[in-house]
């Protein structure tokens, strides 16, 4: 039987990325296509230990205190136990699996902290670490959503607020925030994903405007 099919949303912290995530799979359901989601990183499971701890503090109090090889293994090994745990059977069976976040973050997040000479071998790199020494499956379409910092921030301030939570450490950085959007476009370009643009004609695209483009790329990549 053909391995299945492995579809990822990407976009920095703010981007609407879970809020496009919740229409796209509502969508999904309503025309009757199955599938099964994913989210990563898995705060929940103890694969994510390393994670939880990186984001609390706990190795430094900035994301430079932890260098992105090192920070791009723990969410590595999250990624490598749920695909063990929860979805490898599923797509080696076939079947479609939508994920809101995967390696895509480690190139975006962890990237952000290296200059952009050296991004290419960081790509490359991670690419060699999860898809060929860890054997996780490479996505087979990448959307990702495009944003700017300030619409960013202030998502994660409202999201903040509604929800009673704090910031981690890379979302209490701005220049964090500023150097993923541009190591986000960059990575975009060196792995061919599909950028979807907040802006039209100067203004911030409506909602079920985006989620329509995503859904149709979507449609059109599963005929």
């Amino acid at each position: 039987m053909a391995k299945g099919k492995l579809i990822v949303l990407e976009g920095i912290d703010g981007s609407g990325k879970s809020a496009q995530f919740r229409r796209l799979r509502a969508r999904m359901e309503n025309d009757g296509i199955a599938y099964t989601h994913i989210v990563f990183p898995r705060y929940e499971k103890e694969s994510s230990a390393l994670i939880r701890m990186y984001l609390g503090g706990q190795f430094g109090s900035k994301p430079e205190d932890v260098n992105a090889y090192t920070a791009s293994t723990f969410y590595a090994v999250d990624r490598f136990a749920s695909y063990r745990e929860d979805w490898g059977e599923i797509y080696e069976n076939g079947g479609l699996i939508l994920s809101d976040r995967y390696t895509t973050s480690n190139a975006v997040h962890q990237g952000s902290k290296l200059p952009e000479e050296e991004l290419p071998a960081f790509f490359d790199w991670l690419q060699d670490l999860e898809y060929g020494k860890m054997g996780l499956p490479q996505p087979d379409l990448v959307l990702y959503l495009d944003v700017d910092v300030e619409l960013s921030l202030a998502r994660m301030r409202r999201r903040q607020q509604k929800t009673h939570t704090s910031a981690d450490i890379h979302e209490k950085d701005v220049a964090y925030l500023e150097r993923c959007l541009r190591t986000a476009r960059l990575a975009a370009a060196h792995y061919g994903w599909r950028s979807i643009p907040f802006l039209k004609d100067g203004k911030e695209r409506e909602l079920d405007e985006k989620n329509q483009e995503i859904y149709s790329i979507l449609l059109d990549y599963l005929k």
